[in-house]
């Protein structure tokens, strides 16, 4: 041996398996960080294509200088930093799990003449030994990725995706590929080289690695079982390796949390509506004189699925009163009535059910009353709106109440109501409130085999007084499932890391304690009592987590949302994503649970003898 540095290999090969998980977090980080900007990339270059062909150029710089391709930088810079702070963390409790169970070899080191120096250098090129394997597999796949997902975009989505590039390879995202494994694993393994070079020689000859902390105080059974107790105690007392797992476990949930935002952008970016219509058949005058018997008509004919309609009355007179009376000089006079001119819509039931079925309603809404011929309605809304469910109106000396409201304004530009009252009623309500029965639009669902030959047959028998309009080619369906996927399988892959990490972690802090286990067993604990702590130790690491992951990432995610969302779409507005942690929160915890058995198993299968010797 040569140097000291010749041990960097030979203690890969030996600790293989206790690395796969460091290797993995590493290949992680930078396929994410190659992929996100590589697609960031091809999505400038297809954009810069697009406006090359439509103005005559636009160079990519101008192009990023655009407020759209600012926002996407920014992000991409928020979603950089959190998958490296991820990396760093995950990467430095390994580490640091790693030099926990490896004293006696630094102890060892130091006693054949290894300056402190020489150690927080041999940590750290061990850990850079890592990148060699790591960061082109990570670069590879990230490629690869991006590859897949230009080629899925360009063939299976539509032609809005015709001049995306397929085999582009992005420098940004190979550049930052490489940043991200190397300065990960330089920032990870900083604290732990320092922790190993103040391994002192005489740890060389001491029992274990546990044996270097003296204990100070007894472990309290008051509250919990001793083992219990014990297990918590093992979690919180070495402080430094807390921290690290509790804050890999948290930027987890983290980033969790905020790409789950990127599928709220591309909701309102693309928005999705059951309801969405492939034929609209409109009065060309505005007005309701679309015979009903035209629906029934084209209802029967090949190649339609569904038809619906509506009705509309614009500036209807009206007297509205409980809170939704803004102006009345009198704010606690409840009764108070109002005059003002509202809008009315019908739809029809399909029409309604599907409201609820996109998520269109706010909560408290109640969609059951309105059906039917009925006093109920909903209303349009924003958070500048002064109606609320359960206020009244009276129209034609009739009174209604609101049943619920709309998340926005679906008949605006914008989504704000901008003051305008817009009421939804079903057919048979506003047919009794204004006589009309006829439609002022029809809307076709096409079964997916209808043919052009059926479509022109539908077009003839709305003749030639109403203004038929095909929207087929408009459709964004194929666009919003490509980009939801990816989003989704970004959230995959972070799930999936999660739990191997947590497993990871946990099995690395029970190596680490593998004699006192031992010496505990000689002293008369049964398995289920390991079990038991081992159990309470996982549990304390992802309590911790799940409340530090939980607290930030409400906050990233009521960021990005304003950054990506609000700013753009002035109408959406943040609300406390619940769904979403609870799944995570429970993810967190089956990956604890799961993680406790295989260290348990291991424990309660070997001989006591063997866990006493165990180096």
């Amino acid at each position: 041996m040569k140097s000291y540095l010749s041990l960097i290999p030979i203690s890969a090969r030996v600790h293989r398996r206790q690395n796969r998980m460091t290797l993995l977090c590493i290949i992680f980080a930078v396929f994410l960080v190659t992929a996100i900007f590589s697609m960031a990339e091809m999505g400038a270059r297809m954009e810069q294509a697009r406006l090359f062909r439509k103005h005559g150029g636009l160079s990519l710089p101008e192009l990023f200088n655009s407020s759209m391709g600012q926002t996407l930088l920014l992000t991409a810079a928020v979603l950089f930093l959190l998958i490296l702070a991820a990396g760093v963390l995950m990467i430095s409790g390994s580490i640091n799990s790693s030099v926990a169970q490896r004293t006696q070899f630094f102890g060892m080191m130091r006693c054949i003449g290894m300056s402190r120096q020489q150690i927080i250098r041999f940590v750290r090129l061990e850990a850079l030994n890592w990148c060699k394997t790591a960061v082109p597999v990570g670069l590879i796949l990230g490629i690869l990725c991006s590859w897949t997902l230009c080629a899925a975009l360009r063939f299976l989505v539509g032609e809005e995706f015709s001049y995306i590039p397929l085999f582009g390879v992005s420098g940004i995202g190979i550049a930052g590929g490489i940043l991200v494994g190397v300065v990960t694993v330089l920032i990870a393994a900083g604290a732990p080289a320092r922790r190993a070079a103040k391994v002192p020689p005489a740890a060389a000859v001491l029992a274990g690695p546990e044996n270097g902390r003296a204990v100070r105080h007894s472990v309290g059974s008051h509250v919990f079982r001793i083992e219990i107790s014990l297990g918590v105690h093992h979690a919180v007392s070495a402080r430094k390796n807390l921290i690290l797992l509790t804050g890999s476990f948290a930027l987890s949930i983290i980033l969790f949390l905020s790409f789950s935002v990127l599928v709220d952008f591309v909701d309102c970016l693309m928005p999705q509506s059951a309801a969405a219509s492939d034929i609209d058949i409109a009065d060309a005058g505005g007005s309701n004189s679309i015979s009903a018997r035209l629906a029934e008509t084209i209802r029967g004919m090949s190649g339609v699925k569904r038809v619906y309609g509506r009705r509309s009355c614009f500036d209807v007179p009206a007297e509205l009163s409980g809170s939704t009376d803004s102006g009345s000089t009198d704010s606690g006079n409840s009764d108070s009535e109002n005059a003002a001119a509202v809008d009315l819509v019908s739809f029809d039931d399909f029409d309604l059910k599907c409201l609820q079925k996109d998520g269109m309603l706010r909560h408290g809404s109640d969609l059951s009353k309105v059906y039917g011929n009925s006093g109920y309605i909903l209303a349009t809304w924003d958070k500048n709106a002064a109606w609320e469910i359960g206020d009244t109106l009276r129209i034609g000396g009739e009174t209604l109440t609101i049943a619920g409201l709309l998340k926005y304004d679906p008949f605006s530009s914008d989504g704000l109501t901008d003051g305008q009252l817009t009421l939804i009623t079903s057919g048979e309500t506003f047919a009794r409130l204004t006589g009309i029965t006829d439609y002022s639009l029809l809307m076709v669902q096409l079964r997916t085999d209808a043919t052009d030959e059926e479509v022109a047959a539908i077009r003839a028998a709305a003749g030639d007084g109403l203004t038929f309009s095909d929207k087929r080619e408009q459709s964004t369906s194929g666009t919003y499932l490509a980009f939801v996927a990816c989003v989704y399988g970004f959230l995959a892959i972070i799930a999936l890391v999660t739990m191997l990490n947590i497993i990871n972690s946990i099995s690395m802090s029970v190596s680490a304690r593998i004699r006192q286990y031992g010496h505990m067993r000689a002293a008369g604990m049964d398995g289920r009592q390991i079990t038991r702590m081992i159990a309470a130790e996982a549990f304390t690491y992802a309590f911790w987590g799940c409340a530090a992951g939980c607290a930030a990432g409400l906050f990233f995610s009521r960021l990005l949302y304003g950054f990506l969302i609000t700013s753009h779409f002035p109408y959406a507005v943040w609300t406390l994503p619940v769904r979403r942690l609870a799944g995570i929160v429970l993810y967190v915890l089956a990956s604890a649970a799961l993680a406790v058995y295989a260290p348990a198993k291991r424990i309660r299968r070997m001989a006591v003898t063997e866990t006493i010797n165990e180096l």
